[in-house]
């Protein structure tokens, strides 16, 4: 209901666990797929696979400088016909949770208006709200990597802000960018579920260094459930754009 707060009580419940695959430590056996940026498409990008984890490469000097989350995706819109019959397609929104290293925590998302800022915390900033699908370059998400000390840890998610949920149709891709080292590129590859959210990846601290970049993707039926999933711990409300 309108204006009706989300209040988090203290469950009982046990969550199943992922299956983890073995955390890859040799970056040269990770499989590789063409990037297909559209800016040399021969660039080739670090594959992902479900509970994968690898860790960001540090540069030699420095941090890891601007971290870019890229989210792309099918909207579903094609031509004339697609508009007569009231296909509006599917409006992906990117967003993420955050947990500092000091214990706030919150959201980054254009869902209330909470686009975040690279210069103060949480240090995460998102471009904008691609409300069409229409624009080449989706929506981005950056992480300002040079102040890892202060974020404990990163989850990002994506969810179906207009539009059935069709994953299928959507065919969305998750390319993460940082100075230096090869993409990384997560598929939304699982498409048989109706819920609304998937949680896409999950940045982790690794000793103040680097952050562990793990492929998640699992599907909730909104933000509070979400929440509870990963241990987040926050109460939630409607919001608005």
């Amino acid at each position: 209901m309108p204006g009706r707060k989300f209040q988090l009580r203290p469950l009982q419940m046990k969550f199943p666990s992922l299956v983890r695959v073995p955390e890859w430590r040799d970056r040269n056996k990770l499989p590789r797929v063409q990037a297909g940026t559209g800016i040399g498409d021969n660039i080739m990008a670090i594959s992902l696979q479900k509970g994968q984890k690898v860790n960001l490469t540090k540069k030699s000097s420095g941090g890891l400088g601007e971290i870019l989350v890229n989210l792309n995706w099918n909207t579903g819109k094609k031509g004339f016909l697609s508009g007569l019959l009231g296909n509006s397609g599917i409006d992906l929104d990117l967003g993420c949770l955050y947990e500092m290293t000091d214990g706030r925590k919150g959201a980054v998302q254009a869902l209330g208006n909470a686009f975040g800022s690279l210069q103060y915390p949480p240090f995460i900033a998102l471009d904008g709200d691609d409300r069409t699908g229409a624009a080449a370059a989706g929506e981005n998400l950056r992480i300002n990597g040079n102040q890892i000390a202060e974020i404990r840890r990163i989850l990002v998610y994506t969810f179906i802000y207009e539009g059935i949920a069709n994953w299928k149709q959507a065919d969305a891709v998750v390319t993460i960018k940082y100075p230096g080292a090869e993409d990384i590129v997560v598929r939304m590859d699982e498409f048989n579920s109706k819920d609304i959210m998937c949680g896409l990846v999950l940045f982790e601290n690794r000793d103040n260094e680097t952050f562990s970049v793990e492929k998640v993707v699992r599907f909730f039926r909104g933000h509070e459930e979400l929440d509870r999933a990963f241990g987040w711990g926050m109460n939630w409300k409607p919001g608005r754009k």
